[in-house]
């Protein structure tokens, strides 16, 4: 852990958790804000069990009120993720590199792909190589950096500069960095070697060929990230069709059809329902941050440092730059797809494990929320209107993950459970089930959308799998869904509630790598 931090001028941006500010009264509220998405969500599940039993008809009509509201939400976001998806399917037919000879500048842009790495295999970080190299955007314009870690050992250090060798002839450079372990006020994990990979690549090839940085887009990339043909021409049109391009990141759509069918229905329906609600954002692009992989412009990555000491450096550059440079930064939806890993181990139990911890350590991103409140108390320059709609977006955010579910799906009966004799013999408790039971099935619409969709995004069955087991496989991707609503409680809600008590306790997450297995 690194020195507190003495609040002046824009220091607070580094904050990763209270402990790290050296004033005391800021320090207390900064702890403070870290309490509260866990007594939001807390506060929301406790007040329905114990008004259930003092005053059943309130929780009753609460319940009622909760299942309309997420109904208009579930048509809201269906609509929303229906046109995405149809943007998306525009964007991938589309001719990229035609439309980007239209423009002069074009061949100015240069890209740099960090693609940080841990333990995974020669075979996983091949396979998303390839597809840089199979990307039809001028390879001398390409620039790789393979960032692999000093603790992972000398046996992945030497993979990396084979893997290096084998391909350096295929793009513009291709360096490997090694990010050293146990450097101060660092945690480890990918946005540290991340940010330490962006430092490699400016001394050692940027700077040193005094290439703009204005002509420079940084891709972070997870290590499986596999990019299809012309996800860089796409990303550089966006670039330079933008008003204030070096005011913005780029975010594509992640869908996670690497290994979509050797991975369990319950891994298919968590990671399908991600990238919907990715799509989702897309459509709502005033409340969209970075999610995994995404783009930067090189000014934004060296000016204000790529984050290196929280879990969720992924969101953490966006809302940094977003106060560095005084709420005047903006995500820009790609509508173009890259594809990773759905969470596989080598058995079921290993599977499910992994998932929750995977769905745990995104659901840290709660720490946005003292990170904002406190960045928001101290950049007097944005908008108020502004400061609110942002801190709405997430605080509901956060707290519908941790609890949504559990109210639509378990906790609607509380009332009939515990308001006693005299509410069971109201007509208000008869019409509870009843009302909720059809508000539920209308809202399975939204779901069928979902699973309609989820069959229009995924590649095809693999042709050495038998032709059985390829109907079988297919058809499975409609099933998959009668197990949302535990799928949304138990690799939703929990670990949302996990996340969000940990921080509120102060007992703060490291990263943990998710495990990539093939089969």
């Amino acid at each position: 852990m690194g020195p507190p931090i003495h609040m002046e001028k824009k220091d607070y941006l580094d904050i990763s958790k209270a402990s790290d500010i050296e004033n005391k009264k800021d320090r207390i509220l900064y702890r403070f804000f870290e309490t509260i998405p866990g007594l939001i969500s807390l506060g929301t599940l406790f007040g329905v069990l114990v008004f259930s039993w003092l005053i059943p008809s309130w929780v009753a009509v609460f319940i009622i009120c909760f299942c309309f509201y997420y109904l208009f939400r579930i048509f809201y976001f269906s609509l929303h993720q229906t046109v995405g998806y149809f943007k998306v399917k525009s964007n991938m037919k589309k001719d990229w590199l035609k439309e980007l000879r239209k423009m002069p500048k074009w061949k100015n842009i240069y890209h740099v792909v960090i693609l940080p790495t841990y333990k995974e295999s020669r075979e996983i970080m091949e396979e998303s190589i390839e597809t840089l190299v199979r990307s039809d955007y001028p390879k001398e314009k390409m620039i790789l950096v393979l960032a692999v870690e000093e603790r992972a050992g000398k046996v992945f250090e030497e993979q990396a500069i084979a893997v290096a060798k084998k391909y350096s002839n295929n793009f513009y450079k291709f360096i490997v960095s090694v990010h050293p372990d146990g450097i101060g006020g660092e945690i480890s994990g990918k946005g540290s070697n991340t940010a330490y990979a962006g430092k490699e690549v400016k001394e050692k090839i940027i700077d040193k060929l005094n290439i703009p940085y204005e002509n420079i887009l940084i891709s972070t990339f997870d290590i499986d990230t596999k990019v299809f043909p012309q996800y860089f021409s796409c990303l550089t049109w966006y670039y330079l069709t933008e008003e204030n391009p070096e005011n913005a990141s780029y975010q594509p759509v992640p869908v996670y059809n690497n290994n979509i069918w050797s991975a369990s229905a319950f891994s298919r329906v968590v990671s399908t329902s991600n990238t919907f609600w990715q799509m989702i954002q897309q459509e709502r692009s005033e409340k969209l941050t970075t999610y995994s992989s995404h783009s930067t412009p090189a000014k934004v990555f060296f000016e204000i440092g790529y984050p290196v000491n929280i879990v969720s450096d992924d969101s953490r550059i966006f809302w940094k730059a977003y106060l560095y440079y005084d709420g005047k930064y903006k995500v820009v939806p790609m509508y173009y797809l890259v594809s990773m890993d759905a969470v596989m181990a080598k058995n079921l139990w290993k599977t499910a494990l992994n998932q929750y911890k995977q769905q745990k350590r995104w659901a840290w991103g709660c720490a946005e929320i003292p990170y904002m409140m406190f960045g928001f108390l101290n950049n007097k320059k944005i908008s108020i209107w502004h400061k609110i709609g942002h801190l709405y977006t997430i605080l509901d955010g956060f707290w519908s993950w941790a609890t949504a579910a559990l109210l639509l799906f378990l906790l609607g009966w509380l009332p009939i459970l515990l308001g006693g004799v005299k509410f069971n013999f109201s007509v208000l408790s008869f019409n509870l089930p009843i009302l909720t039971s059809q508000i539920m099935t209308i809202s399975m619409a939204g779901m069928f959308v979902s699973a309609i969709l989820s069959t229009m995004l995924l590649p095809p069955v693999p042709k050495n799998i038998k032709w059985y087991l390829r109907i079988w496989k297919r058809s499975t991707v409609f099933l998959q869904w009668i197990f949302l609503p535990i799928t949304l409680i138990l690799f939703g809600s929990v670990p949302s509630l996990d996340a969000q008590i940990r921080l509120m306790l102060g007992k703060y997450m490291g990263f943990w790598v998710t495990e990539k297995v093939r089969k």
